[in-house]
């Protein structure tokens, strides 16, 4: 088949729940499409004493929610096997490197070998190590590694995770995954900005008032509580997502659309993005924690009464903040960002505010003497299409003027036929193409971003947790940041 991929993949967590969740059902979309066919292996390693039947069966468990027969999917789970792993044990890597060794040869695989670190951090470091000294790394075909985040903890401790994999691989060879480069109206971003003249040449300070980026949850932070305690709200969303949306939303128009110049660019916007000292984030960020509340007879619980939570933890839960590109094009225009847990709805979306003309020529014919502003929203989920805000004139007599909102949204089949995130990034590592993950450059400059505003709040403890209920849309001061430039949120949602 034209487009087989081939390869093997060796999945390091392979018990676990993103494995079951997102790794399974990608690999399986991509084997019905015809990505994957006969010459593919996988191999999932964790501590558990597993067999490979036991492992096979939780593989075909974990597509229970996609339509196959079930011959397709006994075919599909016959190319898996397993291996009980420590990560920290040498000899556990020789056993694993004759299994790969015995399914490169029964299935062909060319020596491609992918590997997936789908597990602690903490062990990134070792297990880049092992793959390099025991020999699992191979020559004749390509290596590339895939890494979940968080990567790092702040600056200091990425820094030394990418010196630690960088001893065993090159920078091309790694992948660092942020699912949301995977959703598909984020990599749409590129073809609004790119693809209309209509729009490209309007975006810069000249046109452009802010933009607004909101990563809003409907839900708490469930069985994630443990994870939380030890990242918040800052290191959890805004460091990677929202920082990576930002700059697809302020880099220069590449060469050519291809990973290397595509790279390039965002590269050099992030180099522009200016660091807050002490005190500019002390006054550009906000931080908040939901508390308990009861909405339709149902009471919702607030962070600290989570499982594995602190009962006086002061961890963020929502961040609203403003961030800067000091370069030509987008000098004076506010990035404004926030995202937070247990809001009043689950709804990721950006807002681009134009600036309003120089004089209303209409005024004299409505009350508010006011045009509202042009925004172009951009829906990523779970609405996923496009809005154009104008003004038109109203109905009837005279020439007062109201908001029209021009509207696309992609349909319920066209979605649901659409490749997830992870889907779209595992094939995107097998054909070797990086456009979509994070390189070192671009994650050490939003840890730098990132650390001044985790510094300034660790030097001073929040007396006001919680100060927003759970299905608002955060604490208040998160509105006040806006209101001191004279805007506000253009999302707003009204509670359940």
């Amino acid at each position: 088949m034209q487009n087989e991929k081939v390869a093997l993949f060796i999945i390091f967590g392979g018990s676990g729940d993103l494995a079951r969740r997102k790794l399974y059902p990608s690999l399986f979309r991509l084997y019905q499409k015809g990505y994957l066919s006969r010459h593919f292996a996988v191999i999932g390693t964790a501590r558990r004493p597993w067999e490979n039947d036991y492992y096979r069966q939780i593989v075909v468990d974990s597509l229970n929610d996609i339509q196959a027969t079930d011959e397709q999917i006994a075919e599909f789970a016959g190319h898996f096997y397993y291996q009980s792993h420590d990560v920290t044990n040498a000899a556990h890597y020789t056993v694993l490197k004759k299994l790969a060794d015995t399914l490169d040869q029964k299935y062909q695989l060319q020596h491609n070998r992918i590997y997936y670190l789908a597990m602690s951090p903490n062990f990134f470091g070792t297990i880049a190590k092992h793959l390099k000294s025991e020999q699992i790394l191979t020559t004749a075909g390509f290596n590339r590694l895939i890494i979940e985040k968080p990567f790092g903890h702040d600056y200091e401790s990425a820094a030394e995770l990418n010196q630690q994999i960088r001893a065993s691989f090159e920078e091309d060879q790694i992948y660092r995954i942020d699912h949301y480069l995977g959703k598909e109206m984020v990599q749409n971003i590129a073809a609004i900005r790119f693809g209309n003249n209509i729009i490209e040449s309007l975006w810069n300070n000249r046109y452009i008032d802010n933009i607004q980026i909101t990563l809003s949850e409907a839900l708490g932070v469930e069985e994630r509580a443990g994870y939380y305690e030890s990242a918040g709200a800052m290191r959890d969303m805004v460091q990677n997502h929202i920082s990576q949306i930002a700059t697809l939303l302020a880099m220069e128009p590449p060469v050519s659309f291809s990973a290397r110049d595509i790279r390039h660019e965002k590269i050099k916007v992030l180099r522009s993005l200016h660091i807050d000292t002490p005190e500019e984030a002390q006054h550009n960020f906000v931080r908040g924690q939901y508390g308990p509340a009861v909405i339709d007879g149902q009471r919702l619980e607030g962070y600290r009464e989570a499982n594995n939570v602190a009962s006086d933890s002061k961890t963020e839960t929502y961040v609203a903040g403003k961030m800067e590109f000091e370069n030509y094009r987008w000098a004076g225009v506010p990035f404004y960002v926030r995202t937070g847990k247990r809001l009043a709805k689950k709804e990721t979306r950006v807002d681009i505010v134009y600036k309003q003309l120089p004089t209303n020529i209409f005024k004299a014919a409505q009350d508010d003497n006011k045009l509202g502003h042009n925004i172009l929203t951009i829906f990523i989920e779970p609405t996923e299409g496009f809005s154009l805000r104008v003004n038109a004139k109203r109905l009837g007599q005279g020439f007062a003027t109201r908001p029209v909102d021009l509207n696309f949204r992609h349909s319920a089949a066209a979605t649901g036929n659409s490749p997830e995130a992870y889907e779209r990034l595992l094939l995107d590592a097998m054909n070797g193409d990086s456009t979509n993950f994070t390189h070192w450059d671009e994650l050490s400059q939003t840890w730098k971003f990132a650390d001044v505003v985790e510094k300034v709040w660790s030097e001073n403890t929040p007396t006001d947790f919680p100060n927003y209920a759970s299905g608002s849309m955060g604490p208040k001061a998160a509105d006040e940041l806006l209101a001191r430039d004279g805007r506000h949120w253009i999302f707003s949602a009204q509670p359940k």
